[in-house]
């Protein structure tokens, strides 16, 4: 009996210990590139308008947006007072549907609950109903006409709460519809949303999000992109950051001795694909193994345990990649969208020379192409071609042998017998 409780001790203890290492958040430069980003972004922004925070899973998106809500809120503190009805921000996650659609009723539900908006069940308008009832004179099922209310009784709250900034975590998931609604309207109810509000929306999702960049002209323009991204093993200034994020965290972690992280830092590396968030996730479940085991460091054999399969990391990686490569402007797209505005190219074709004349550059003409010295220049020979004569007029010879043939029958007694010979009749 007493074993047993020094055991439910010892992961009473873990737990806790676990629990103050996950609040602990690390400001490192990528963190806080995207974080100056999204403020300014924020601050930049007309009302109405759209903010997509984009990022491979793991990076620290929801972190992100923590930072944020503390600093708006902060900045918020003198009107806060002024006008205690009103909340700095709000902030609310796209939960992934149980039957594979989005539910736009049960997202809009959700938003009256965390507003503490009383009663929301009966923030419906009845009028929509007038041609629901049944032969009793009961209401029946009405999910359309439910959300529209209840996308009135949300925009509606939205007014008087006057919040500066609506998140929405793991926006993602709004890209999940029904079989034949467009992707365009799944957005075009957050821009709706946005615009009669007045209120700016800020979607934070992973690269999936890019399937509603660019659906119109109209959301590209409203629309501003801040990518999130991790840090990469080709360049040596985000080797070097990784590896002081690793000292970090190894000073932080809840064990009575430091492990050496940066001897494993490769392997780190590897089964985070450098994202933080990943990182930080596996740490704790890392030093939950060995405090419930009793030991004092972390080993690498607690690392190896818990990191994510090669399989994860690969899925990871690829996603990754695929979405970085989007979001990156290439000098052959550029190129394209300026011949198609009828401007000309940004950089200089081949074989051109730039000349600098004092503050001016002049592009000079490809220069053109000599042959080798004392090579004749291939042309046409006189009289190579078949030549065109009229009936009855015999052709004059050429200056030399020629090889002609002769259209009559094998046994003509002109054909020619030998090569060179013109036939006579």
């Amino acid at each position: 009996m007493q074993q047993s409780s020094v055991g439910s001790d010892t992961i009473q203890v873990a737990t806790e210990a676990v629990r103050q290492f996950h609040l602990l958040t690390v400001a490192h430069p990528r963190l806080v590139e995207a974080k100056d980003r999204l403020m300014n972004a924020i601050c930049d922004a007309a009302p109405g308008s759209l903010i997509l925070v984009i990022g491979p899973t793991g990076v620290g998106k929801t972190t992100l947006r923590l930072k944020a809500e503390c600093l708006i809120a902060e900045q918020m503190r003198p009107a806060l007072d002024a006008d205690p009805g009103r909340i700095p921000y709000f902030s609310i996650e796209a939960v992934a549907p149980e039957s594979g659609n989005f539910s736009w009723r049960d997202h809009f539900y959700r938003m009256l609950e965390q507003m503490k908006e009383p009663l929301p069940d009966r923030k419906l308008n009845a009028c929509q109903f007038h041609f629901e009832r049944s032969d009793r004179g009961q209401f029946t099922s009405a999910p359309r006409g439910s959300g529209i209310g209840l996308q009135h009784a949300t925009e509606q709250a939205l007014r008087h709460r006057r919040p500066a900034v609506v998140f929405i975590d793991e926006a993602q998931h709004l890209s999940r519809m029904a079989s034949g609604r467009r992707l365009s309207d799944q957005l075009d109810v957050i821009k709706s949303m946005a615009n009669r509000t007045e209120t700016v929306h800020v979607l934070l999702g992973t690269y999936d999000l890019l399937a509603f960049c660019n659906l119109s002209g109209q959301l590209s323009r409203r629309s501003t992109y801040v990518h999130f991204r991790r840090y990469l093993a080709e360049s040596q200034e985000d080797v070097e950051t990784f590896q002081n994020v690793l000292m970090t965290f190894a000073g932080r972690l809840p064990l009575p001795e430091a492990p050496d992280l940066l001897a494993d830092w490769e392997f780190l590396y590897e089964r985070s694909t450098g994202c933080v968030g990943v990182l930080k996730e596996w740490l704790e479940r890392a030093v939950a193994r060995a405090l419930k085991g009793g030991e004092r460091l972390l080993g690498r054999q607690h690392l190896a345990a818990t990191a994510l399969s090669v399989s994860q990391c690969e899925k990871i990686l690829a996603e990754s990649r695929d979405g970085e490569s989007q979001l990156t402007d290439t000098e052959e797209a550029r190129s394209r969208l300026r011949a198609r505005l009828g401007l000309r190219s940004s950089s200089p074709p081949k074989d051109t020379a730039v000349v600098s004349q004092g503050a001016d550059q002049v592009i000079l003409p490809p220069a053109k192409k000599r042959g080798r010295a004392g090579r004749r220049r291939p042309r046409r020979r006189a009289g190579s071609g078949r030549s065109r004569t009229s009936p009855g007029t015999a052709a004059a010879p050429g200056p030399g042998p020629t090889r002609t043939s002769c259209r009559r029958a094998p046994d003509c007694p002109g054909r020619p017998t030998g090569r060179g010979t013109p036939c006579g009749g």
